[in-house]
């Protein structure tokens, strides 16, 4: 499991619940990412069931349209997808939270179900903010993460296994941690 996460603490309460809703909009809104982790960070594009480009926050169901640095799949038309698979948020007395979690899918494009992302659909990816007490912490988890060796051709294949490995062995980290920490900068 890959973990990256940011905390920081206020001198009240009041001021960490108002910087939890900043920090809130930017975990839930993932078509700024990009800004928030840096030039070298992938992008992130929010989509409706169908694949349309969404300016919203993100909900369950949608799809993310991922544009991560160098080649593209086939499957996915140029771009990794992913889809949200539960988004929940929870406000019990001195904390609140909200995260998601995503999973490799198919292209929402196209009719055939072969998952166009470097990840296996096994894998998934949690965005989580948390509020307690004075402090606010972003965090990203990567679960049961393992290159896609299902791709429909050699090219996909290859590339999967190789930006997987490469994901797995350091550049998932490095971008998870410019995004949480970009997430958390005030």
């Amino acid at each position: 499991m890959i973990e990256s996460e940011e905390s920081i603490d206020f001198k009240d309460e009041a001021e960490a619940k108002d910087f939890y809703y900043t920090v809130k909009i930017r975990v839930i809104t993932d078509n700024n990412w990009h800004h928030l982790a840096g030039i070298i960070s992938a992008k992130f594009q929010a989509t409706d069931e169908k694949g349309n480009e969404v300016d919203r926050m993100v909900a369950q169901g949608d799809y993310l349209k991922i544009d991560i640095p160098g080649p593209g799949s086939k499957a996915g038309d140029g771009y990794d997808w992913a889809q949200v698979e539960e988004l929940k948020e929870i406000s019990i007395q001195d904390v609140n939270s909200i995260g998601f979690r995503v999973r490799p899918t198919a292209n929402p494009l196209h009719s055939e179900n072969i998952v166009a992302h470097f990840y296996s659909n096994q894998s998934t990816s949690t965005f989580i903010v948390t509020r307690e007490k004075n402090k606010v912490t972003a965090s990203i988890y990567d679960s049961n993460t393992k290159p896609n060796t299902e791709a429909k051709n050699l090219t996909d294949e290859i590339r999967h296994v190789a930006v997987g490995l490469g994901a797995l062995s350091s550049f998932s980290k490095i971008q998870w941690q410019n995004l949480v920490e970009g997430m958390i900068k005030r």
